[in-house]
């Protein structure tokens, strides 16, 4: 490629990347439209937002907020999904507390991912020898695409943004195996996908990358690219390990340490759905929230994928087979995920992996309609279109019959617009064509989150943290609600109802207030058991006997055994707990224009979780607290005859007690308590009470190995980069361009 030719194609590059950016904003303020609050919804207002708040407050204290003690089961945040090894992830934390209205930064985080999200997918495109316009077709129907637009990018922001680095990976493992750029961009996108921490997306990027190696072994008939593409993603994981270890190594106390593998229908997707992709009126019928056909389009890719197939020219694109293969291999192994098994130890519902779905087959029909796109007897290709669409209209219908008219609608819609499009196409040419089938894109996108019904969890917290310091109540100190979600009824989900009373999910995180529930999607086991308390931070009726309920050896209750300075309980699940007597050492105490929805019991000789640090029970031993923290504890401990400590702290792996800098085992509690039992003869020793995550010395050496070998990769890389792994003549132009002015478009974003 010439100079100037080269300039050109930069040139072209960054234009269709702008219009990839703008064609997302654009989606963004079409939902917006339709529903102004679509990307705070569900477990964004109920567990990350307010997470991001928590953790934004922490740092800028200065303290790495790996363990919030106070919240109990859901404050191990080496294990929850914080990101806390994430530099992307840590810039949203630190400018959370700057920000009062909390749907709107939320919005924008994630308008941001979207953008580096669709710029990932415009580079798998270009990669593949796709024309930009296409390209970017593909790059912008990504975000609009049925699962991700309602739930990966509505609710769960994990996937979200651990996807949008995955997309890059993927697009610069490409280069790399083909001899167009070094192993380091993999490795950084890769360790950005690996570090969410989040299952999911960490399992499919390991996928994605064996497909692909896989895939370059078909198309360069060599092993040599794709061993050097799995030793460089070996490498992020080695240097992502210290996101990941701990939560492995305490699975056994956690939810997530089953390593069974069963079959579940809840969200697992039949293979037929897949005919669902291009109506935007499509139910699916699997088994999810809503019974057994979703009112929401969760198959749905884009209008134009499956009636484009009848424009490919099959017989042109044959001899390309091998260099699609790795395309193929991702897209069928995500596909038979999605159909089940329904539970395979911490990952369940297969469902989540649609967008995986939609991202391959995005890439694979654009390309294939950039490079072999064709008018050639057009005639039979008109009815082929129609023939697809018309399958369409048949399993969408068959899934939900009772809106036939709906659908009809729809397939009205498509046919025209794709009419418009191969008009435009064989008149005008491929650019502007491209141009109307993204501008569809967005009146389907508003219609169809306009006429979604609301998510069966939303929450409808409110939006501004300022208005929710002023409605609620100033509790401080420590402080255990028992309460369930599920009685708070529509009309009450508002500051002037139960939210001016009540801290669902993590609601109080964005109060800046300590409460032992919080949202978490890990939870400590036997401590959930021990008070049946539910993810949402929701607890049962019977968890008022079981907090004030005596712990045998002990002899002292759960509450006291935790340290709670109050009690809070809901009105509705407890109507007439106060025509009872308050606990011994208890009493009831009013908080005015809050009678409607909380009881409240306090302390009749006030806070106790600063009392002696985090002692809560001693048996034959004199303990005395002199320092605290989040990581450590220190105290002085005599016991003549030998006795017991019992610590106000979670059973969390990664504990260590030493005395006089000799360490002794850690017990526990009720399965829940962390204890030490303190020898005979011990005089005024030194207890201390450590914690780090497990297993972090072991991930700094595999960190070192990590980097240490992506160096030995790029040192390679450099010696060899005058030699193309491909040769000219098997490389097409757009294939063969170097990945630069793409890296610096997504930084640019960034």
């Amino acid at each position: 490629m010439s100079g100037s030719a080269a300039i050109e194609a930069r040139k072209d590059r960054y234009k269709w990347g702008a219009v990839t950016a703008v064609g997302v904003i654009a989606g963004y303020v079409a939902v917006l439209l339709a529903n102004v609050r679509h990307f705070y919804t569900d477990d964004t207002e109920a567990q990350y937002a307010p997470m991001w708040v928590m953790l934004g407050n922490q740092l800028r204290e200065g303290h790495f907020p790996l363990l919030a003690p106070w919240e109990w089961m859901a404050g191990n945040y080496a294990l929850e999904e914080a990101g806390l090894y994430n530099p992307p992830q840590l810039l949203i934390y630190l400018l959370a507390p700057s920000m009062d209205n909390l749907a709107v930064f939320a919005t924008a985080v994630k308008l941001i991912f979207s953008i580096i999200a669709a710029l990932g997918v415009f580079r798998i495109c270009l990669v593949y020898g796709a024309r930009t316009p296409w390209a970017a077709v593909a790059a912008v129907a990504f975000p609009l695409s049925g699962w991700f637009l309602f739930f990966d990018e509505a609710s769960w922001v994990t996937s979200h943004t651990a996807t949008a680095w995955l997309v890059h990976a993927w697009a610069s493992a490409v280069h790399y195996t083909r001899g167009r750029s070094g192993p380091v961009p993999v490795f950084v996108f890769l360790y950005l996908a690996l570090t969410v921490q989040y299952a999911f997306p960490a399992v499919e990027s390991g996928l994605m990358i064996v497909t692909i190696a896989a895939g370059e072994v078909v198309y360069q008939r060599r092993w040599a690219p794709s061993m050097r593409l799995l030793a460089a993603a070996g490498c992020a994981a080695l240097a992502a390990a210290v996101a990941n270890l701990p939560g492995i190594l305490s699975s056994q106390v956690t939810w997530r340490g089953s390593a069974e593998i069963h079959n579940d229908p809840f969200l697992t997707v039949p293979w037929s759905e897949s005919l669902n992709a291009s109506l935007p009126s499509t139910t699916p019928a699997f088994t999810a929230w809503w019974g057994h056909v979703q009112p929401l389009p969760m198959v749905y890719i884009a209008w134009f994928l499956i009636p484009a197939l009848a424009f490919v020219g099959w017989h042109a694109a044959r001899p390309s087979v091998r260099e699609f293969s790795g395309i193929a291999f991702f897209a069928t192994a995500a596909l038979m995920w999605t159909a089940g098994p329904g539970v395979i130890g911490p990952l369940r519902w297969p469902a989540r992996v649609l967008p995986m779905v939609a991202l391959a087959l995005l890439v694979l029909v654009c390309v294939l309609l950039s490079r072999y796109g064709t008018f050639a007897s057009s005639r039979r290709r008109a009815i082929a279109a129609a023939v697809l669409i018309g399958l369409l209209f048949v399993r969408s219908s068959s899934a939900a019959p009772e809106l036939i008219v709906r659908h009809l609608v729809a397939v009205v819609v498509v046919a025209a617009i794709g009419a418009a499009v191969v008009w435009l196409a064989r008149t005008r040419g491929p650019a502007p064509a491209c141009v109307l089938i993204i501008v569809a894109m967005f009146p389907i996108a508003y219609a169809q989150v306009r006429g979604a019904p609301p998510t069966p969890m939303s929450y409808n917290f409110p939006e501004r943290r300022s208005a929710m310091v002023a409605a609620f109540p100033d509790f401080d100190g420590v402080t255990l609600q028992l309460a369930d979600r599920v009685l708070v009824g529509p009309e009450d989900k508002s500051l002037a109802g139960a939210y001016g009373s009540l801290s669902i999910g993590s609601y109080a995180k964005n109060l800046g207030l300590h409460y032992v529930n919080g949202y978490t999607p890990i939870g400590h086991g036997p401590f959930s058991d021990l008070v049946c308390m539910a993810w949402d931070g929701s607890t049962c009726p019977d968890a008022f006997r079981r907090a004030f309920a005596t712990e045998p050896s002990t002899g002292k209750t759960i509450v006291d055994l935790m340290k709670v300075d109050r009690v809070v309980l809901q009105r509705a699940q407890y109507p007439d707990v106060r025509d009872h007597a308050a606990p011994s050492g208890w009493k009831w105490v009013d908080y005015p224009g809050h009678e409607r929805y909380i009881w409240v019991l306090e302390r009749e000789s006030g806070r106790i979780s600063t009392v002696n640090g985090v002692i809560a029970d001693t048996r034959d031993v004199t303990a005395t607290s002199i320092s605290q923290g989040s990581f450590r504890s220190d105290a002085r401990v005599t016991s003549s005859g030998g006795g017991r400590v019992v610590f106000a702290r979670l059973a969390w792996p990664g504990h260590r007690i030493t005395l006089n800098g000799k360490e002794i085992p850690a017990k526990t509690v009720a399965r829940t308590f962390l204890a030490a039992d303190i020898p005979a003869g011990t005089d005024n020793a030194a207890l201390t009470l450590t914690w780090a995550p497990p297993g972090w010395q072991v991930s700094v050496a595999t960190a070192v190995a990590g980097i240490a070998g992506i160096g030995l990769l790029q040192w390679a890389y450099r010696r060899t980069r005058r030699r193309p792994l491909l040769p000219p003549e098997d490389c097409p132009p757009e294939d063969c361009r170097s990945e630069e002015p793409a890296r610096e478009l997504i930084t640019a974003a960034v």
